[in-house]
């Protein structure tokens, strides 16, 4: 690890040369992609492995569903639904929980838990053997969706805000990537396990035991043995940094809810940073520092407490990237969900050859599209920043979501305008949902490249309370679908509403840095 006056211009050499630290936060200006060695490079990875390999277990269900698990356990059309509604309601409600968790023990440490916890339904899984117990499963299972918050609060900690909209965006995007992973991957064994000679009842069961829970265990182990905490070393050095001791000092322009509210808090708030900066003496730079120009520079996460919940909750800042983030993950959870069976409805018997694995490959495209499209709208983010600050942050993430929810009414209008026998053109249909899953996922990374802005001393519940966001937004879709059955009419109402937040969100201020 090497100390920078300022970021540095890129090199080549950056990707595998010690990280580049800023000597106020101790985070990098720099993602050593291939030195294993620097504890930045191990926690970026491993930040999003363990997003990753939640996807082989939370998403398991849906590429197996329109042909395998719907037949066997005898389900109908709306059970589906409401199983994925039950998966998406329990991840909504893991990710607002695990944000405090992240603030007060740490990402490493409540990655590696969830991954556990997880673990344990996943290879239950095929245990169900009718609709409740596949919502009971799919609950249980949907723990693994939380993994998001520490994925994305792990990189906030360690990445200084010139890169940490990249970031977050290619390890949410690197993780999200599971979801088009899991397609081809659970597909692709069930069918091997049925040309094997197991029956259909056997074989989509075997698959949730031979995949997803070793690998969750694996990468568990992984996490608690070469993941970091934080810059600092342990959670609890995570205030023995030069930033903790001029935290009070600064007088910065901050949306941050850590202001005292009363003399006692006054008191108590003296106290701790006379002790920060007895700590972080040790880590006096004898180079000239980089000016303090945004309460990202300085912030350090802070366990919850009421007083904070409160001023969170109330600050437009917070809804703002929460909003956004309905309509563009939202969207995202619900092509995962519905698409597969979508286009196998379409085209079974009027498309040679079109069955549930191809059903299932062609949705797996739309998540495989994360190894690009989220890493280069967090990337786009930090280069509009350089110009024009947060506020272009909030304008490209927006300008995302519009695109999105544009092409959405497009394929919603163009499916509804085939009816029964006059079929709608696959490479069409492709094509513009296409468009709307990279706008989704470009706009996915540009909003947590804004994310780190908004209540920079309670990131991991800022990340939950984004994260939890998404998945109202697939709920509100999957609700949709499951109430206008006739075809393409789903998918121009989500369009619309999506369409319409943006809009109305486009009127929060953001701070300037």
């Amino acid at each position: 690890m090497s100390n920078h006056h300022g970021p540095p211009a890129f090199k080549w050499a950056h990707l595998w040369q010690p990280a580049i630290v800023n000597p106020v936060n101790l985070k990098s200006y720099t993602i050593p992609f291939f030195n294993l060695r620097d504890p930045y490079c191990r926690s970026f990875h491993l930040s999003w492995l363990g997003f990753f390999v939640a996807f082989l277990s939370w998403f398991a269900f849906p590429p197996l569903i329109p042909e395998a698990i719907k037949s066997d356990l005898k389900l109908t059309d709306k059970e589906v639904a409401n199983s994925n509604i039950v998966a998406l309601s329990a991840t909504l409600l893991v990710r607002l929980v695990t944000g405090p968790l992240v603030d007060r023990y740490g990402p490493r440490v409540v990655m590696a838990a969830l991954l556990i916890i997880g673990a344990i339904p996943s290879g239950l899984a095929g245990t169900a053997h009718n609709a409740n117990t596949l919502y009971i499963l799919r609950f249980f299972i949907g723990i693994l969706g939380g993994t998001f918050v520490p994925c994305q609060a792990w990189t906030s900690a360690f990445f200084d805000k010139n890169i940490v909209g990249t970031a977050n965006a290619i390890v949410g995007g690197w993780g999200n990537m599971g979801g088009g992973a899991t397609f081809a991957i659970m597909v692709a064994v069930y069918e091997g396990l049925r040309t094997l000679g197991l029956t259909e009842h056997i074989a989509w069961r075997v698959s949730f035991v031979a995949v997803p829970a070793p690998v969750l265990i694996f990468v568990a182990v992984l996490t608690l043995i070469f993941g970091q905490d934080h810059p600092a070393g342990k959670w609890a050095d995570r205030h023995n940094i030069p930033a903790a001791g001029l935290s009070a000092e600064d007088d910065l322009d901050s949306s941050s809810p850590r202001e005292p509210e009363d003399e006692d808090d006054l008191e108590k708030e003296k106290r701790r940073e006379r002790k920060r900066k007895e700590q972080v003496s040790v880590h006096v730079v004898e180079a000239e520092q980089p000016p303090i120009e945004s309460v990202v520079d300085v912030a350090v996460n802070e366990a919850l407490t009421w007083k904070t919940a409160w001023v969170i909750t109330k600050n437009p800042l917070t809804w703002l990237p929460a909003l956004a983030y309905i309509t563009t993950f939202g969207f995202e959870l619900a092509l995962d969900a519905k698409m597969a069976d979508v286009l196998y409805s379409m085209y079974k018997g009027q498309l040679q050859g079109f069955n549930q694995q191809t059903a299932g490959y062609y949705t797996s495209i739309f998540g495989f599209l994360n190894l690009v499209t989220r890493p280069f709208g967090g990337y786009v983010g930090d280069v509009v920043y350089r110009r024009w600050g947060t506020q272009g942050k909030k304008w490209w993430t927006i300008a995302c979501g519009l695109i999105m929810g544009v092409s959405t009414i497009a394929g919603g209008f163009y499916i509804a305008g085939h009816k029964t026998g006059n079929l709608p053109d696959l490479a069409v249909v492709m094509g513009v949902f296409a468009v709307a899953a990279i706008f989704s996922e470009l706009g996915n990374g540009a909003n947590f490249a804004l994310v780190p802005h908004c209540n920079a001393y309670n990131n991991g519940v800022m990340s939950g309370i984004v994260g939890a966001s998404g998945n109202v937004g697939g709920i509100l879709f999957a609700l949709i679908f499951r109430m206008q059955p006739a075809r393409g009419k789903a998918w121009w109402i989500m369009g619309v509403v999506c369409t319409a937040i943006n809009v109305a969100i486009s009127a929060i201020p953001v701070p300037v840095n």
